[in-house]
């Protein structure tokens, strides 16, 4: 087994979205800044009404998929098919917009802490134009999975401990996501699989841990170097952190906005689409 180090730092940088809700952004601060399959990682988290009330109203996606994780708060999914997911304390949204989906995310809450995450999974080319589809994950869905020293979630892919393999909420797919939660006790370690072809991140969110010896930053994508296991120590307060991984897709990546294809004549032809109410159609 080889462990892996950390490649790249990618901190945070304070920013919003929607209609003004306050994030953080690692992944996707720039068009530059991914980490193949994936395109945005974005933290949001405050107990001040003012910096999410204003939610996401109404807007189109094409081409992607997104993964919303839910901490701690209340939001109402609703799109174009009808469909509508109530994302509360744990629960996930897992979205493929394929070749189009017009959705809102809205806060259902008007004071305390609304906390959490959202991905953003690119498709290949292969993909892209495929069905909308929506799928509203509860907690108790989520494969909680105890070892020594703390517990992760297990939101998407497999992972073997203790010669167990378990499997997410969410398994298979082109990129074949791992998504977990890892909650680490004080001073705990814990060493996890990572399967070397995938491209791999930890997101540190509470408290303070390192990676074989190396401290990690708090709200950053620390972007792990080739190898197939990870192992992590928990500071004096314990440690609460993102592992996501994905198979690279290689392709090349044109994105305008809410809209991500593979060339400049796919995008004008998305803008053209959803111009001429074509986009879901």
């Amino acid at each position: 087994m080889t462990s892996r180090s950390i490649k790249r730092i990618i901190p945070a940088i304070e920013t919003s979205d929607g209609a003004g809700v306050r994030i953080k952004r690692s992944l996707g601060q720039s068009q530059h800044v991914r980490m193949d399959p994936f395109l945005m990682l974005d933290e949001f988290g405050s107990d001040q009404a003012a910096d999410y009330i204003a939610g996401f109203p109404s807007h189109p996606h094409r081409g992607f998929e997104t993964v919303t994780y839910m901490i701690e708060g209340h939001m109402l999914h609703e799109d174009h098919l009808g469909n509508q997911g109530d994302l509360r304390n744990g629960g996930v949204q897992w979205m493929t917009a394929g070749r189009g989906i017009i959705h809102s995310e809205m806060p259902q809450q008007e004071e305390g802490i609304m906390r959490g995450f959202q991905l953003w999974l690119n498709l290949p080319a292969a993909d892209k134009m495929c069905p909308a589809g929506y799928r509203d994950i509860q907690p108790e869905e989520i494969p909680d999975v105890a070892f020594d020293g703390g517990h992760l979630k297990l939101v998407a892919g497999q992972m073997e401990l203790a010669g167990q393999r378990h499997d997410g909420a969410v398994t298979g797919g082109a990129t074949q996501p791992l998504y977990a939660d890892i909650h680490l006790s004080p001073l705990a370690t814990v060493t996890l699989p990572v399967a070397a072809m995938l491209a791999g991140l930890v997101y540190l969110y509470d408290g303070a841990a390192t990676l074989n010896d190396e401290a990690l930053t708090l709200s950053a994508a620390s972007v792990l170097a080739d190898g197939n296991e990870i192992s992590l120590t928990a500071g004096p307060a314990g440690a609460r952190l993102l592992l996501i991984a994905g198979k690279p897709i290689g392709e090349p990546i044109v994105q305008y906005g809410p809209f991500v294809m593979n060339s400049r004549e796919e995008i004008e032809q998305t803008l053209q689409d959803y111009r001429e109410g074509r986009l879901t159609a």
